[in-house]
């Protein structure tokens, strides 16, 4: 039996980076993510309070590329199904 690891964020299927999480823990950090720009949203509204709103979603978009970066699918261009 091979050890093959799960990626928490696979590929995209035509395009450049991933699509939606196909793992429990990608799913995870995808709703911490949408909960912390709800967060934001709520706390900091972006009329009021533009550039924290601004800076913590450039935080949590960073982040969510840094966690599929490291526990997603290697970014490359894809094609489509490579069985066609």
């Amino acid at each position: 039996m091979r050890n093959e690891e799960k990626y928490w964020f696979p590929a995209k299927l035509y395009g450049w980076g991933w699509g939606l999480p196909a793992a429990w823990q990608g799913r995870v950090v995808f709703l911490v993510f949408i909960a912390g720009f709800i967060f934001l949203a709520l706390v900091f509204p972006p009329v009021t309070h533009t550039v924290v709103f601004v800076g913590g979603t450039l935080f949590l978009v960073l982040g969510l590329i840094v966690v599929c970066l490291i526990k997603g699918e290697p970014p490359k261009w894809h094609w489509g199904r490579k069985d066609r």
